[in-house]
């Protein structure tokens, strides 16, 4: 069984998650720009005596691929995505300089996900679902065994992804969550990328974004 750990990172206040049973561990969008954020991580992995086994990425705008490198560097981890995030990958250090937040990028092995992948943690498993939109190749997490999911960036608590930014399209965005998220029990909680988590059920009734 999975246990879910928040940690909320960066001057863009991004949350990063570790997903994690009696010894082994997800992180999924390390966003630990500085030096005290990237030490948490380690403490936290320390104290539960914990051994990350994936770094997954949602997707890869800069604030949730900060410390994509220093996972790697630390634990030895291959960054995992979709492909069609590997564009946004390589243009996040570009994108920083525009925060006046350079940072050095992942620059390893890639492992590619899509639709339907399963990723194994002794009993527990996620299952990829395809939520493109907010960015082009954005993917979520889904625990059904535990009726929970990491959403990145496409769905938060009365609010959805913002569609602006290059490879960003509304109209993929609103039928990623209708046939995807929203295909999903209404009692399934949704982790987001920013802010508080929410339900399935309660943005069907209550997402302005989504109504009618």
């Amino acid at each position: 069984m999975l246990s879910v750990k928040k940690f909320t990172f960066n001057p863009v206040q991004e949350n990063t998650y570790v997903l994690f049973d009696e010894k082994d561990a997800f992180i999924i969008d390390p966003g630990c720009y500085f030096e005290k954020e990237r030490k948490t991580l380690q403490e936290f992995f320390q104290q539960r005596r914990l051994t990350p086994k994936y770094l997954l990425n949602t997707h890869c705008h800069l604030d949730h691929v900060f410390g994509n490198k220093f996972i790697f560097d630390e634990y030895g981890l291959t960054l995992h995505l979709h492909e069609n995030e590997k564009i946004v990958l390589n243009y996040a250090p570009k994108a920083a300089l525009t925060w006046n937040m350079p940072f050095e990028n992942y620059r390893s092995e890639l492992v590619f996900l899509k639709e339907g992948d399963i990723l194994k943690l002794g009993d527990s498993e996620l299952k990829i679902l395809f939520t493109p939109g907010h960015s082009p190749g954005s993917i979520s997490f889904y625990s059904e065994k535990q009726g929970f999911i990491v959403s990145g960036d496409v769905l938060f608590r009365l609010g959805i992804g913002r569609t602006d930014l290059p490879g960003g399209d509304m109209g993929t965005l609103v039928k990623s969550i209708r046939n995807e998220l929203f295909a999903l029990p209404d009692e399934v909680i949704v982790y987001p990328g920013h802010g508080e988590p929410t339900t399935i059920g309660f943005e069907k009734k209550n997402n302005p974004f989504l109504l009618g």
